[in-house]
């Protein structure tokens, strides 16, 4: 079998060294080289042809987004970020992965003895989840129009229902792309997006201010209101839960589940208990299965449920997933998910 053939690009000798030992602990992975910095990687490119390469955000001569939106441009790619835990560095990825990046990892502490399995199955996962991603060249850096869907003047159907949207690797831009185009008075949305403590807070903040909605990290016991959307906070599970005629949300720090904390499955499950018929079900871009097994239980409990299809996803694994299982009512390119779930709750259509 052909192995993923990998490109670190790092201005660190030592972490050049770390990402290759860890990538190397996979039989299908192979690093085939490395650079300190772009000018290098843009040579080392064209010889060696990887299918993935890691890239650092931060070094000399040219910082990280100025090479990717170059690479993106001319020789467009799968590129995995490597990111630093501050919020810089959790800005500056956000605008890689608008860039195309495919995914990113939070640098590795070098000095890390115990938690390196955990470390090295992350990084592996995501460069194996890249090497398959479709990178869209034609979508890179270009200014997307946005065209909002109207509200109606009054809802058809009940104003209880709950949205809840599970996604992972590539779903940053396509909960924007949903998000984006809702109306203010859209039903409460609850989102579980595969991502590490403190990116949820600053990607919650940065939709917040490109949405007519409201959105935020989900805080423990906070009301799910319309109009307003909550994120599950990375390294926390998010759960529903309802007390008489309100509904809030519940944070906790259980064991992950799917391999993943916050995990879709969480959120879904709770959806299809607390909610039943009055909720709306979305499983966007991402690999693994995390959430199709409760998108299922969700469709079971009366719910409408909505899969990206795969011509538009990043990586078509957890939408497939599910459609496997027979949990999804419509399969639906990613343009066409908002006005769908305006359409279940009885919206008027798109502009």
């Amino acid at each position: 079998m052909k192995k993923i053939r990998v490109l670190n690009v790092d201005d660190s000798a030592l972490m050049r060294q770390v990402l290759a030992s860890l990538l190397a602990k996979d039989p299908e992975i192979e690093v085939i080289g490395s650079a300190p910095d772009p000018y290098v990687a843009r040579e080392k490119i064209k010889t060696l042809n990887p299918d993935v390469i890691t890239l650092d955000v931060e070094m000399p001569r040219m910082d990280g987004i100025t090479f990717l939106e170059k690479l993106m441009r001319g020789h467009p790619m799968p590129v995995v970020m490597v990111s630093s835990l501050t919020e810089a560095g959790c800005q500056t990825t956000l605008r890689a992965l608008e860039l195309g990046a495919v995914d990113f990892i939070t640098k590795p502490k070098i000095d890390l003895r115990e938690g390196m399995d955990e470390v090295a199955q992350d990084l592996i996962a995501k460069v194996k989840a890249a090497a398959c991603a479709k990178v869209k060249p034609d979508a890179v850096g270009a200014k997307r129009e946005v065209k909002p869907l109207l509200s109606g003047s009054a809802m058809i159907k009940t104003t209880d229902t709950i949205i809840a949207i599970g996604s992972s690797t590539g779903g940053t831009e396509a909960v924007k792309d949903v998000l984006e185009v809702l109306p203010p008075n859209t039903p409460p949305i609850l989102i579980t997006q595969h991502m590490p403590e403190r990116f949820t807070k600053t990607w919650a903040d940065r939709m917040n201010g490109l949405c007519r909605i409201s959105v935020k990290e989900a805080e423990d016991g906070d009301s799910v209101l319309p109009g307003h959307a909550l994120v599950a906070p990375g390294g926390y599970h998010m759960a529903l839960e309802r007390s008489g005629a309100r509904y809030t949300v519940r944070i906790n720090q259980d064991p992950p589940v799917n391999r993943h904390r916050p995990s879709v499955d969480v959120l879904f499950a709770s959806v299809a208990r607390y909610a039943g018929a009055n909720a709306v079900g979305v499983i966007l871009t991402g690999m693994g299965g995390d959430g199709a097994k409760e998108l299922l239980t969700m469709k079971q409990a009366g719910a409408f449920t909505i899969a990206q299809d795969e011509a538009s996803c990043v990586v078509f694994g957890m939408p497939k997933e599910a459609i496997k299982l027979g949990g999804v009512d419509k399969v639906l390119p990613l343009q066409d998910i908002a006005g769908a779930i305006l359409g279940h709750v009885g919206y008027s259509k798109a502009a």
